[in-house]
């Protein structure tokens, strides 16, 4: 059975003012977090309005599910201790104000290449990390499942809102992240030693100082034998992790199959990809997806061919009954994003950070 992890990024807000709070550090060594969180669980981020946690490896959903319930309860009690909250969006529904940069080296380095984007990186993803045997497998698995990155992005779409106005994108984190030197779908590689190769000649460029600047959607971990997916923006609920967690091991199970089969791997046009998910971006699940054959089809019957796709390995690992009702709760209640939106219609700005944030610790 293939295992998987979570990291999920929340922001901090005051809990009287709902503005962004630079209380990173002071959650993250915070005494009401033991015995319940072990210290490597909880981590600041890259400013300190934002912290970040990491569940154990996990064999099963229910496992994924436990660890980030707990995960979030603790983070929102030692939050609170402090008179913030937790927010779990993909960027802050209010103004982003300036916030200060967590004092590591690494961190002061990036504000020095690129202050204007360090200062807008007020971003919460989650990255899904599947086991994998080998390198060799890892980058057969990344090439595989790159097409189907741009639904995946849809269906996890929260985060329309950036400086209290609606930005019109489903998910503006996917637009800011994609400044980055390194970032959005990765090219395909021929192999492991193709995907090390590039990875170095990027290195001797000096534009990025370590390969944890490689910010594609998805990539090989440097730490773990695993595959990272970094697609999403960070969910409402925690059953919507659990889901996203379902797909990914799925989808990294159906790769491995078919790559064991000989099954050629796909190889669509970068450019192709690249307005495939600029428009799961704009839209969410709201307008048209392009299939992973480069094809125009209603966001609803894109989802349901990923499901086709990824069924068998679903029942494989018994995912299948729980990963389906979410998906089909997903498509009739709508993305983050479009309840974000929803909120907005019935009360503005402030009703927004109430819904998310009376939510993200919610199963």
């Amino acid at each position: 059975m293939i295992t998987v992890g979570v990291e999920e990024e929340y922001l901090l807000i005051d809990a009287a003012t709902g503005r962004l709070a630079a209380q990173g550090d002071k959650v993250r060594t915070a005494a009401g977090l033991e015995p319940f969180v072990a210290a490597e669980e909880i981590q600041t981020e890259l400013l300190q309005a934002q912290v970040e946690v990491v569940t154990p490896i996990c064999g099963t959903l229910d496992e994924v599910g436990g660890h980030l319930l707990r995960l979030r309860h603790a983070v929102t009690a030692a939050a609170a201790a402090l008179g913030c909250r937790i927010l779990a969006s993909g960027t802050p529904p209010l103004c982003a104000e300036s916030v200060p940069v967590t004092a590591r080296p690494r961190y002061r380095a990036m504000q020095r290449q690129a202050p204007q984007l360090v200062a807008e990186q007020l971003v919460n993803g989650m990255h899904i990390h599947a086991a994998v045997p080998d390198r060799r497998t890892g980058v057969e698995v990344l090439d595989r499942i790159r097409p189907w990155l741009p639904v995946l992005t849809a269906m996890a779409a929260n985060s329309p809102l950036w400086e209290g106005e609606d930005t019109g994108f489903a998910t503006w984190r996917t637009l800011i992240f994609d400044r980055w030197p390194v970032s959005g779908i990765p090219p395909y590689f021929a192999d492991d030693t193709d995907y090390d190769q590039r990875l170095r000649r990027l290195l001797t460029t000096g534009i990025i100082a370590d390969t944890g600047q490689v910010y594609w959607q998805v990539r090989l971990s440097e730490r773990y034998p695993t595959i990272e997916v970094r697609c999403f923006d960070v969910q409402l609920r925690t059953d919507e992790a659990v889901m996203f967690a379902g797909l990914v091991r799925a989808l990294v199970q159906r790769a491995m199959w078919d790559a064991a089969a000989g099954e050629p791997r796909p190889e669509p046009e970068q450019e192709l990809l690249e307005a495939s998910m600029w428009q799961a971006a704009r839209h969410g699940l709201s307008a048209d997806l392009i299939d992973p054959a480069g094809q125009p089809h209603r966001a609803g019957d894109v989802v349901c061919g990923l499901m086709h796709h990824v069924g068998p390995a679903l029942e494989h690992a018994g995912d299948a009954r729980e990963v389906r009702a979410l998906v089909h709760r997903l498509l009739q209640e709508g993305t983050g994003a479009d309840r974000q939106r929803q909120a907005l219609a019935r009360g503005g700005v402030t009703a927004v950070t109430d819904m998310i944030t009376s939510v993200s610790s919610m199963p």
